[in-house]
C-alpha cells in the first residue's frame, strides 16, 4: 500500500518516495515536493526537540552500528563501487545506564533527508539529528537468547525512521537488526565520514524494477543474517544473545513488500510483517511455504485495498492477518508521526491518528505478531477488532 494523501504544504518533507500502483497503470511515483513554505516559523523549528516514544517493554535498550561488506556480490547500484556495503544498526536487551545516548541520524544524513524531501526547507538539521532516543550506544547486555526480528525501511528512508518500532520490540525481549539498504535512500553515513546518496532514485520506474529491488533487499537481509549468525566468527560481538532457531522480519513500504521474496528464499526467516508495501514482488500462487505473515497499512482513498494485497491475501497458506487502520496514512507506520507533530508540519485532514498513537499502534500489532510467531505467546489482540483499538479493522 503505497497511494498518499499529502496536500498540506510541507507534508512531504517526511514521507517516503512510494512505491505507487494502480489497478489500471503500474507506476512509481513519488509524492510532490513543496515549496519550503510551511505553518511554523523557522525559530519555533530550530527550538524543537523532538523525543521518540519510550519503549513499553522491561528490558534497557542497547545499540551497536555495524559495516557490513558482502564480497560476493557487487554493489547493484553502482557496480563501480564495488563489493555491496551495508551499515546495520544493532538493538539488544541491555543493562541501564552502561551505555551513552545514542544519535539518530549523523548531521550529513539528517541534511540529505531533509533536503531530499524539501529543498529549501525551514527545518534545521538538528531538529532531526538531535532526536531524542532510547538507546544507548555500547551498553552492556542482558544475558539470555532472544529472537531475532531484522527490519527494512522504505525505499529513500533511512533504517532510523524504524527506530521507534526497533527499540520498543528490543525492550520486549528481542535483537533487531535495522538495515539500511545503500544506494536506495537519501543518504547512508559509513565509518569513514562519507555519506551515500540515493543512486536508485529515479531509476525504479516499472513494477518489474521494483520486484527486483525487493529481491535485492531480500538478498541484503540474508546476507544480514548470514553475518550476525556466522560460526565461528560471526560479524557482531553480541552475536551469543541471538536465537537462531527463531528469526523474523518486517518492513514498511518497499521494506515490508521485500519480505515476500526473503520468506521464500530464506528458510531462516519464519514469519514476516509487511506494513503498507505494494507487492511488486508478488505472493506465488503456491503461497509462503505455508509462513506466518500479517500485513497492516491505510485505507485507500475510496475505501478501496491495493491490488497486491488482494492478490496476496487470497494466495497466503498458513497463519494471516489484513489490518487496515483507519486515519491512518502511508507514513503512519514510522517515526515521521512524530516529526509531524513535533515539528508543527500539517496533515492531510484524513490522517486523522496523531503522532503517538500511529506509534503505539504499530508497536502492538507488530510486536504480537512475532511475541506469537516467534516465542509462542498467546496474543488475543490478533484474534480480532479490539474495543481498545477501534481505528483497526480486519479483513476476514
Amino acid at each position: 500500500m503505497s497511494r498518499l494523501r499529502t496536500t498540506a504544504a510541507g507534508a512531504a518533507l517526511l514521507l517516503p518516495l512510494p512505491l505507487s500502483v494502480t489497478a489500471a497503470a503500474p507506476a512509481l511515483a513519488a509524492p510532490p515536493v513543496h515549496s519550503a513554505a510551511a505553518p511554523a516559523d523557522p525559530a519555533s523549528r530550530a527550538a524543537a526537540r523532538i523525543e521518540l516514544p519510550r519503549p513499553t517493554g522491561p528490558y534497557a535498550v542497547g545499540q551497536e552500528v555495524l559495516h557490513l561488506v558482502d564480497r560476493n556480490r557487487p554493489d547493484p547500484w553502482v557496480p563501480a563501487a564495488g563489493p555491496r556495503q551495508l551499515m546495520v544498526s544493532m538493538y539488544y536487551p541491555a543493562h541501564a545506564g552502561t551505555g551513552t545516548p545514542a544519535p539518530y541520524l549523523t548531521p550529513a544524513a539528517a541534511r540529505a533527508l531533509l533536503d531530499g524531501k524539501l529543498p529549501g526547507n525551514t527545518v534545521p538539521t538538528e531538529a532531526v539529528s538531535g532526536t531524542r532516543t532510547w538507546a544507548e550506544s555500547g551498553a552492556r547486555p542482558q544475558g539470555g537468547h532472544y529472537p531475532l526480528v531484522v527490519l527494512s525501511p522504505g525505499f529513500t528512508m533511512p533504517r532510523a525512521t524504524l527506530s521507534s518500532l526497533a527499540e520498543d520490540l528490543t525492550s520486549h525481549g528481542y535483537v533487531v537488526a535495522v538495515v539500511d539498504h545503500t544506494y536506495e535512500n537519501t543518504g547512508t553515513t559509513f565509518p569513514d565520514g562519507q555519506t551515500l546518496p540515493c543512486a536508485a532514485c529515479g531509476t525504479v520506474d516499472s513494477r518489474e524494477a521494483a520486484a527486483r529491488l525487493e529481491a535485492g533487499r531480500a538478498k541484503d537481509v540474508s546476507f544480514v543474517i548470514d553475518q550476525l549468525t556466522d560460526r565461528p566468527h560471526p560479524a557482531w560481538r553480541y552475536a551469543r544473545l541471538i536465537d537462531r532457531d527463531r528469526i523474523g522480519m518486517a518492513g514498511h513500504s518497499a521494506g515490508g513488500a521485500s519480505t515476500v521474496p526473503a520468506l521464500l528464499t530464506d528458510d531462516r526467516i519464519r514469519a514476516g510483517v509487511n506494513m503498507d508495501g505494494t507487492m511488486h514482488y508478488p505472493v506465488p500462487e503456491s503461497g509462503l511455504k505455508g509462513k506466518p505473515f500479517m500485513m497492516i497499512g491505510h485505507p485507500l482513498a475510496g475505501g478501496g485495498q491495493d491490488p497486491t494485497w488482494v492478490t496476496g491475501w487470497a494466495r497466503l497458506d498458513g497463519w494471516k492477518r489484513l489490518l487496515t487502520v483507519d486515519g491512518s496514512d502511508h507514513g503512519s507506520f514510522t517515526d515521521f508521526p512524530v516529526f509531524f507533530d513535533g515539528l508543527g508540519i500539517p496533515k492531510d485532514p484524513h490522517t486523522t491518528i496523531g503522532g503517538l498513537r500511529a506509534v503505539s499502534l504499530t508497536r502492538q500489532y507488530v510486536g504480537a505478531f512475532f511475541d506469537l510467531q516467534l516465542k509462542g505467546v498467546p496474543q488475543p489482540l490478533l484474534d480480532g477488532p479490539s474495543a481498545a483499538n477501534p481505528e483497526v479493522r480486519f479483513t476476514p
